[in-house]
C-alpha cells in the first residue's frame, strides 16, 4: 500500500534544507510507520535530489515524525533553478512511497 493511505504529510524548508512531517490519520499506525519509514529509507526514496544526511525526529506525544534532509533543494529559493524551489510538493512526493 501507499503512505498516502496511512498518513498525510506537510512540507517546510529553510535554505537548502526541508522538512516533511508525517502523521498518521490514526494513531494505531504510528508504531507501524516507525518501523517502515526509517530515515535511511527516505534517503534513499530521495536519492536523486538529496544529496546530504536525512534525520528523523520522532514526535511521540502527537504520534508524527520530522524528517530533515539537508541539501535537498538545489541549494535553496534563491539559487535553485527548479520548479518548487521551495520543495513544497516533497510532502506529496513522500506518501506515494510503497509501505
Amino acid at each position: 500500500m501507499k503512505l498516502k493511505e496511512v498518513a498525510h504529510a506537510r512540507t517546510g524548508d529553510k535554505g537548502d534544507i526541508s522538512n516533511i512531517s508525517l502523521i498518521p490519520y490514526k494513531e494505531e499506525d504510528y508504531e507501524f510507520l516507525k518501523r517502515k519509514v526509517t530515515a535511511e529509507r527516505v534517503k534513499e526514496y530521495f536519492s536523486e535530489i538529496c544529496s546530504g544526511k536525512v534525520v528523523r525526529y520522532e514526535l511521540e506525544g502527537i504520534h508524527a515524525f520530522n524528517f530533515v534532509m539537508d541539501h535537498a533543494l538545489g541549494g535553496g529559493v534563491t539559487r535553485s533553478l527548479a520548479l518548487d524551489k521551495h520543495g513544497k510538493t516533497l510532502g506529496m512526493a513522500l506518501l506515494e512511497m510503497e509501505v
